[in-house]
């Protein structure tokens, strides 16, 4: 039988190692209690940070943003605007790494800038283009109006003034011309077949300072271009050669050398003015090529047409000009090729070059007199023709010769064709329709012509006039003409 006392031991046990195991687990709990709170606390506490952190990087990040777009805004989009017309302005980067997603807006930019541009350039193209084409039409009536004066009138100074006020109304014309092309017009006339010496000539012509022009002709005789490719040849000649007049001295010449090459002709002009920089001379080759458009906004204030004149008409005409040489005379040399396909063939029996053109180095080319020795001649024989009218022959030789001024005061005497004379023909050419001055002669008997026609003796013993002796011929021509005349209205009699 268990004693009491040791129940009780036993009892006191139990309940001492229930209480230690209840006690131990009480500790555990509130450790782990503790570390739970001290984890939440913890957590807590990075979030917090975290959540400060965000914060403060969403703030740098709009900062950022904001200085982004306002440096897209202040500085980068003004300079890609800018550059759309001014190639070589600088476009600023962004500021920091978000400025990657405002290239999108710069690139959308850049295409409405230029398609506005565009949009403009043309409504100003077409405004001009209508300007020009009335400024033309006018211009070429002054013309007409000014050839009928110079027909009607043959006093010298008369016909001086006429002439002066012809080539200052040719030159306007050409202005008025060149703008119509830039602004996409046609070359605004349409020529036959002409020789090429021809087409420079005439654009030398057009210009005011053409005397300076020495022109070397190495072409061979009847060289010429098809009918579509005269007036753009003269055009650009025209352009070279006023490029190379204005950037030269005065006292300086410009030598242009029309000579053969393997695809076509080579028309080349040399300057001895003050050059070009590399450049300079690449972004006006650029500009002759024609490749790249041209806008009126490129060309400067006051607009400079001469080149870009070239590059549309090189472009629309398969013409090809060079500027990348610089002259052996320290300027700038230009070369116009014109390739075989736009080179015809005329003959130069039938069809001569005109006469104030110059004459070709090749064999078979016959060298014509000035027109100024022309005019001094019939000048001479006008005077021999008033002695024979004094001497009693008035009734039958009358004024010999009568000069008419025409269209172009360069180019040469053609007789016409009339009562008692052959018309064209194989042996005798067609005149041509702007040759100047025109003659018209009467019927005179071989006796009447030997008194005033010199023989070939007095001819080439002559020797060549001055220019004042020459305006002294003409004036005595004039007067002859008015005796002749005075004296068959006293006779009754009316000049033929």
């Amino acid at each position: 039988m268990i004693e009491i006392p040791e129940l009780a031991f036993g009892g006191l046990a139990a309940g001492t190692v229930s209480a230690l195991a209840l006690g131990s687990g009480l500790w555990r709990s509130r450790r782990e209690r503790a570390r739970l709170r001290q984890e939440m606390t913890g957590l807590r506490h990075q979030a917090e940070q975290s959540a400060r952190a965000g914060a403060e990087e969403a703030e740098r990040i709009r900062q950022a943003f904001t200085a982004e777009l306002e440096h897209l805004a202040t500085r980068r989009m003004p300079a890609e605007a800018s550059r759309t017309a001014h190639p070589h302005v600088p476009v600023p980067g962004p500021v920091g790494p978000e400025g990657a997603a405002t290239e999108p807006v710069l690139a959308a930019l850049r295409t409405a800038v230029l398609q506005e541009r565009k949009r403009v350039d043309a409504a100003a193209r077409a405004g001009m283009r209508g300007t020009t084409r009335e400024i033309q039409a006018s211009l070429y009536r002054l013309q007409d109006i000014l050839h009928g004066l110079q027909q009607r009138y043959d006093e010298p100074e008369l016909a001086q003034d006429l002439y002066s006020l012809d080539h200052e109304n040719e030159q306007s014309l050409r202005r008025a011309q060149v703008a119509a092309v830039v602004c996409g017009a046609w070359v605004g006339l349409a020529r036959e077949e002409s020789h090429l010496v021809d087409a420079v000539t005439g654009g030398q012509a057009r210009l005011s300072g053409y005397r300076r022009v020495k022109l070397h002709n190495h072409l061979d005789p009847g060289t010429a271009l098809v009918s579509h490719a005269v007036e753009p040849v003269a055009i650009i000649a025209a352009e070279l050669l006023d490029n190379a007049l204005r950037h030269s001295s005065p006292d300086t010449s410009v030598v242009v050398n029309l000579e053969h090459v393997h695809n076509g002709v080579a028309v080349t002009v040399d300057d001895a003015g003050v050059g070009m920089a590399p450049d300079e001379r690449a972004a006006a080759q650029r500009v002759v090529a024609g490749t790249d458009p041209i806008m009126f906004s490129d060309l400067g204030d006051p607009p400079r047409m001469g080149l870009a004149a070239i590059g549309q008409l090189t472009r629309q005409f398969d013409l090809s000009v060079d500027l990348s040489t610089p002259s052996p005379y320290g300027g700038v040399r230009a070369v116009l090729l014109v390739d075989k396909h736009l080179l015809s063939h005329i003959d130069p029996a039938l069809r001569p070059a005109a006469a104030s053109t110059s004459p070709s180095t090749r064999t078979g080319e016959v060298p014509r007199p000035e027109p100024l020795a022309e005019h001094a001649e019939h000048a001479k024989h006008a005077e021999q023709a008033k002695h024979a009218e004094r001497a009693g022959h008035a009734e039958h030789v009358g004024h010999a010769e009568r000069l008419e001024p025409a269209e172009h005061s360069h180019a040469p005497a053609q007789p016409e064709s009339g009562p008692g004379r052959p018309a064209p023909g194989p042996d005798r050419p067609a005149p041509a329709v702007d040759d100047l001055p025109r003659r018209r002669r009467r019927q005179v008997s071989p006796d009447q012509a030997a008194m005033i026609r010199p023989s070939a003796a007095e001819t080439a013993a002559a020797p060549a006039r001055s220019p004042e002796e020459t305006a002294a011929a003409l004036g005595a021509l004039q007067s002859a003409t008015a005796a002749a005349r005075d004296a068959a209205r006293s006779e009754g009699t009316a000049p033929r």
